[in-house]
């Protein structure tokens, strides 16, 4: 397919092998979207339900993914149908709002569509068929809402929403584990709910998954959990009251944005070159020692010269910390994410405690504002 102007300026498409392919109007385009969207909800009828099974999914890149969660079958399928993308859309709208019946709401819009095509075929307008639909719908409402039970829960009684949250898990995989994985869930979203507000911010609970490890091991952690290592292997796994100083400048020399060249033909000049260097290196790392820091975390890399003045100097650091991740520790802690090694004053130095494992887990101090809660291992 090219795109070319007429002699006003005027876009038009053409279309390899233009002639040979027609367009399909009125009923015959109409089932040939139906026929999409049948598609996509049989390849997903057959993971519905408590014996529903799995499906594998293979990326690009070779990762394997053997889920039976309709949206992230849909999200990881490669659909080039419109109709077809709408009915992943749909999918992700319910696990955008509900969380659940991601793939109960594709295989009901495909049941639907396989009923509208016989109405079709009967001569009804497909205006009729949608008015109909909609009126099915108000009344469907009305009767749910006529049998629905409500749950009564409270902070010291949770175990309704267990009860709800093992339900859920009892198609998934992990349904040997549903109890203690339905506990987790429910204390990951009641530690960021706001119950007086009805509202929870699901994006506070992050799920870290760990390779070899065992359902078994799934554990809630009230705290950031960082999964890097130390930039240097020498460097303490264990800080006490650590003050840390959260960067988005890298120890690294400023690269000019136009093209240059240096000449250098004598020993001097060398030894002048790279003492400036590490003059500049000495420079950041003495100002992160100045206001009392006694953790560095940055979002990007060290320098060589100025990893190893950062192990000299007992300035224990961390790189390569992602964006999101640095957002969070400074909303639970008071911190104060820092452009500039300039900007670096005490105030800005964020409050937490290092434990082992890389595991950052808040202490109680004036200057924390939020709990972040991470489930680690699923």
């Amino acid at each position: 397919m090219a795109l070319a102007f007429d002699e006003f300026g005027r876009p038009f498409i053409i279309i390899k092998e233009q002639e040979q392919k027609t367009r399909l109007r009125g009923i015959d385009a109409q089932k040939a979207n139906i026929s999409a969207g049948k598609a996509v909800a049989r390849i997903l009828r057959t993971s519905l339900g408590p014996k529903g099974m799995d499906k594998m999914l293979q990326s690009p890149d070779g990762e394997v993914t053997i889920t039976n969660d309709g949206a992230t079958i849909l999200e990881q399928m490669d659909v080039d149908n419109q109709i077809a993308k709408l009915m992943v859309e749909l999918s992700r709208s319910q696990d955008y709002e509900i969380g659940d019946g991601t793939t109960g709401v594709v295989v009901m819009a495909g049941a639907l569509l396989e009923q509208a095509e016989r109405l079709l075929e009967r001569g009804i307008h497909p205006i009729r068929i949608a008015e109909g639909y909609e009126m099915a719908s108000r009344i469907a409402v009305e009767h749910l809402e006529r049998i629905a039970h409500k749950l009564e829960f409270s902070v010291s009684n949770v175990d309704p929403l267990v009860q709800t949250c093992m339900t859920t898990l009892s198609s998934k995989i992990v349904n040997r584990c549903k109890r203690s994985l339905a506990e987790i869930a429910v204390k990951a979203v009641m530690a960021v709910a706001d119950l007086e507000r009805k509202d929870v911010n699901l994006d506070l609970i992050k799920v870290e998954g760990k390779v070899g490890g065992k359902l078994e091991d799934t554990e809630l952690i009230y705290g950031i959990l960082v999964d890097k290592d130390m930039s240097h292997p020498q460097m303490p796994k264990q800080i006490e009251d650590a003050k840390i100083a959260i960067l988005t400048c890298p120890f690294e020399p400023p690269k000019p944005k136009t093209k240059h060249k240096v000449d250098i033909d004598t020993v001097e000049k060398f030894q002048n070159l790279r003492q400036q260097e590490k003059q500049y290196f000495d420079d950041m790392v003495q100002k992160c020692k100045d206001v009392g820091a006694t953790l560095v975390i940055c979002q990007w890399g060290f320098d060589d010269e100025a990893n190893h003045l950062l192990m000299h100097r007992n300035l224990p650091a961390v790189r390569w910390v992602g964006g999101v991740e640095l957002e969070l520790i400074a909303i639970a802690t008071g911190g104060r994410i820092v452009p500039r090694f300039q900007e670096l004053t005490l105030k800005n130095l964020a409050r937490l405690v290092w434990c082992g494992k890389n595991l950052l887990a808040p202490q109680k101090i004036e200057c924390f504002i939020l709990n972040i809660v991470q489930i680690q291992g699923l």
